[in-house]
């Protein structure tokens, strides 16, 4: 059996909660700024996590399958790596999965991203 590739996405706790009630999400303040909903892949994910959200509690990351999502467009961001960014509202059925990103001595504990 095929994999699709996983995505991922960083939720600050009220926006989760939103998209849990809503069912759908236009995303956080930056990603209705952009036009777009911001992604990371595996590779960016931690990086994303200290760069963006840097101290902050409460987070969680959800696992998208990259394949069912539609439009997806991959576009070149920091240092022309190529991030993934969905043109439509995320919905709670394209969630696959969702862990906590709990801190450490001021640092996010990354989990298992498969």
């Amino acid at each position: 059996m095929t994999r699709c590739m996983l995505i991922y996405k960083i939720f600050r706790a009220d926006e989760w909660a939103t998209l849990q009630r809503d069912g759908a999400t236009s995303g956080a303040p930056v990603d209705l700024a952009d036009g777009y909903i911001h992604f990371s892949t595996a590779v960016t994910v931690a990086e994303t996590v200290a760069k963006y959200f840097a101290g902050e509690t409460g987070l969680v990351v959800v696992g998208v399958e990259a394949d069912h999502l539609d439009p997806l467009k991959w576009e070149p961001a920091r240092g022309g790596v190529l991030f993934p960014h969905l043109y439509r509202d995320l919905t709670i059925a394209d969630v696959v999965w969702v862990r906590d990103l709990p801190l450490s001595d001021g640092a996010h504990v990354m989990p298992d991203l498969t």
